[in-house]
């Protein structure tokens, strides 16, 4: 359910913070759906049970990116989903040199909180009263001192900001992903009328770069822990490739464009590795794979190998124990003469689907289980059966 004003002033009140506090440990899943509610609805009227309901299982899925707050924070469920990770949060946050940020489009107010968290005076604009309304009781449960106002971002701007932070929403009104950055909500195009030393935009980390290429400056695509979660967009740096950045809880890594030397492409030799996510979206495989000494098994395709581990945080390692070019027959005699029974299918640039591969081979009972990358080396398909144990 969506909330309303009403809803926000019951939830804060205090009959809903103490039915809130209730019902907080109640097994909120959707089976449990009519039960909850015909309890609630003995002290609650409908609404109010709704929203209390719907305002509990917010609250546990917000517990990822709200760690410390979740269970005093409001949500929506739009606004939760297009909330930052907090370890972009504050990574952001750390680089932002301005003192003065204005956030546009600021949602339930995470990304304002962060910012303010890092002693930055913000001020927060949505077009929606409800989401401003959210993003105050979220300042409060904080106790941040960040400022909010409903506002219309196509209209001027507030004056006196040095930093403007722009996070348009990437969904249409029936939740579908918006794949155009002139289709967001609102365009990217306007912030060509903006004026400010820094201006940041957040955008979805599978955005075009084609698109960008007329604004300028420098994406950067982050990870957290191997998991590909934003890109950002810094319009004030200079004209730039893209960047990849690691997060991880010993701080930010960051790997640039280099002079790209020629890669040896050769057959799979001792060890697999599979880039972060962050890399391949920068197109920065090349440039990893100098780092590391590696060589690629095909130029279209992001996976490394090496004949030597080397520690590294951008990515995992597979070890190799065979490959051979893909023959169905092949494969299935070589896995049961090795008493394999259990596969786990990874696929890139090879057609048929994992679970496809699986029901073909038609593997009999055994003990061993492997890795199946299956992929192009040289540009024919080639299976490269690995560990069942990744590393990195």
């Amino acid at each position: 359910m969506a909330l309303s004003l009403d809803d926000i002033a019951f939830l804060r009140s205090e009959r809903g913070l103490q039915a809130l506090a209730a019902y907080a440990e109640c097994d909120t899943s959707e089976r449990n759906t009519l039960p909850l509610l015909t309890a609630m609805r003995k002290s609650l009227a409908p609404a109010e049970a709704s929203a209390t309901l719907a305002t509990l299982r917010l609250r546990k899925r917000a517990a990822a990116k709200f760690p410390r707050f979740a269970s005093d924070m409001l949500f929506t469920a739009a606004g939760l989903e297009q909330a930052s990770h907090p370890m972009t949060r504050r990574y952001r946050a750390g680089l932002i040199e301005s003192d003065s940020v204005l956030d546009i489009c600021c949602g339930i107010g995470g990304d304002s909180l962060a910012l303010a968290a890092a002693g930055k005076q913000v001020l927060g604009l949505d077009i929606d009263p409800v989401r401003i309304a959210i993003a105050r009781h979220n300042a409060d449960a904080m106790r941040l001192g960040a400022t909010f106002r409903a506002a219309n971002a196509a209209r001027p701007l507030p004056q006196g900001f040095d930093c403007i932070f722009f996070d348009p929403g990437r969904r249409d009104a029936q939740g579908r992903r918006i794949r155009h950055v002139e289709r967001y909500l609102p365009p990217l195009s306007l912030i060509r009328g903006w004026q400010a030393a820094e201006i940041i935009v957040k955008l979805s980390p599978a955005v075009d770069l084609r698109q960008l290429a007329p604004y300028g400056g420098q994406v950067e695509f982050i990870s957290a822990k191997g998991q590909l979660i934003e890109a950002v967009h810094w319009l004030h740096r200079p004209p730039a490739p893209p960047r990849a950045t690691l997060l991880t809880d010993d701080g930010a890594r960051h790997l640039d464009r280099g002079s790209r030397p020629d890669i040896a492409i050769t057959a799979p030799r001792a060890w697999l590795f599979e880039p972060d996510p962050a890399v391949l979206r920068a197109g920065l495989v090349q440039d990893l794979a100098h780092e590391l000494d590696a060589a690629m098994i095909d130029e279209t395709i992001a996976y490394l190998t090496m004949d030597t581990r080397v520690e590294t945080p951008w990515g995992r390692y597979w070890k190799i124990l065979d490959w051979m070019p893909f023959q169905l027959k092949r494969l299935r005699r070589y896995l049961i003469e090795r008493g394999v029974g259990r596969v786990t299918v990874k696929k890139r640039g090879f057609a048929m689907a994992p679970e496809e591969l699986v029901a073909r081979l038609r593997l009999r009972a055994g003990d061993e289980a492997r890795v199946l990358v299956m992929t192009r080396c040289r540009g024919k398909p080639v299976a490269i059966v690995c560990a069942p144990t990744q590393f990195g």
